[in-house]
Protein backbone atom coordinates (compact mmCIF):
# COMPACT_ATOMS: atom_id res chain seq x y z
CA UNK A 1 0.00 0.00 0.00
CA UNK A 2 1.36 3.40 -0.85
CA UNK A 3 2.24 5.83 1.63
CA UNK A 4 -0.58 8.40 0.06
CA UNK A 5 -3.32 5.79 0.58
CA UNK A 6 -2.56 4.91 4.12
CA UNK A 7 -2.32 8.57 5.04
CA UNK A 8 -5.80 8.96 3.54
CA UNK A 9 -7.17 5.88 5.49
CA UNK A 10 -5.24 6.78 8.99
CA UNK A 11 -7.08 10.73 8.16
CA UNK A 12 -10.78 9.15 8.09
CA UNK A 13 -9.74 7.02 11.38
CA UNK A 14 -8.69 10.43 12.81
CA UNK A 15 -12.11 12.64 11.27
CA UNK A 16 -13.87 9.32 13.18
CA UNK A 17 -12.15 9.08 16.38
CA UNK A 18 -12.12 12.62 17.03
CA UNK A 19 -15.84 13.22 15.63
CA UNK A 20 -14.22 16.09 13.98
CA UNK A 21 -14.95 16.33 9.70
CA UNK A 22 -11.97 18.88 9.36
CA UNK A 23 -9.32 17.71 9.94
CA UNK A 24 -6.73 17.37 7.13
CA UNK A 25 -3.43 15.16 8.08
CA UNK A 26 0.06 16.05 6.82
CA UNK A 27 3.18 13.93 7.08
CA UNK A 28 4.39 16.77 9.69
CA UNK A 29 1.20 16.49 11.87
CA UNK A 30 1.10 16.11 15.12
CA UNK A 31 -0.91 16.39 18.57
CA UNK A 32 -0.44 19.73 19.31
CA UNK A 33 -1.62 20.69 15.73
CA UNK A 34 -5.09 19.14 16.41
CA UNK A 35 -6.90 20.44 19.56
CA UNK A 36 -8.90 17.32 20.33
CA UNK A 37 -5.78 14.87 19.90
CA UNK A 38 -4.52 14.37 23.87
CA UNK A 39 -3.70 11.38 25.51
CA UNK A 40 -6.71 9.39 25.73
CA UNK A 41 -7.57 9.90 22.20
CA UNK A 42 -4.24 9.30 21.36
CA UNK A 43 -4.83 5.39 22.42
CA UNK A 44 -8.16 5.01 20.99
CA UNK A 45 -6.36 6.19 17.49
CA UNK A 46 -3.80 3.31 17.79
CA UNK A 47 -6.26 1.06 18.75
CA UNK A 48 -8.53 1.46 15.84
CA UNK A 49 -5.64 2.30 13.83
CA UNK A 50 -4.29 -1.57 14.61
CA UNK A 51 -7.71 -2.59 13.77
CA UNK A 52 -7.92 -1.03 10.60
CA UNK A 53 -4.57 -2.44 9.32
CA UNK A 54 -5.49 -5.68 11.08
CA UNK A 55 -1.36 -5.39 12.81
CA UNK A 56 -0.01 -4.71 16.81
CA UNK A 57 2.51 -1.83 17.15
CA UNK A 58 5.20 -2.38 19.74
CA UNK A 59 5.65 0.23 22.55
CA UNK A 60 9.09 1.13 21.26
CA UNK A 61 7.50 1.77 17.81
CA UNK A 62 4.53 4.32 19.55
CA UNK A 63 6.75 6.20 21.33
CA UNK A 64 9.77 6.88 18.51
CA UNK A 65 6.74 8.44 16.34
CA UNK A 66 7.01 12.32 16.65
CA UNK A 67 4.38 13.23 13.65
CA UNK A 68 1.72 11.39 11.60
CA UNK A 69 4.48 10.34 8.84
CA UNK A 70 6.27 8.66 10.75
CA UNK A 71 3.21 6.73 11.87
CA UNK A 72 2.27 6.18 8.27
CA UNK A 73 5.93 4.70 7.49
CA UNK A 74 5.56 1.98 10.55
CA UNK A 75 2.56 0.97 9.19
CA UNK A 76 3.72 0.80 5.52
CA UNK A 77 6.27 -1.65 6.92
CA UNK A 78 4.27 -4.03 8.64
Amino acid sequence: MEHAQILAEVQDIFRDILDNEDIVLQDQTTADDIEEWDSLTHIQLIVAIEKHFKIKFTSAEILSWNCVGEMVDCIAKK
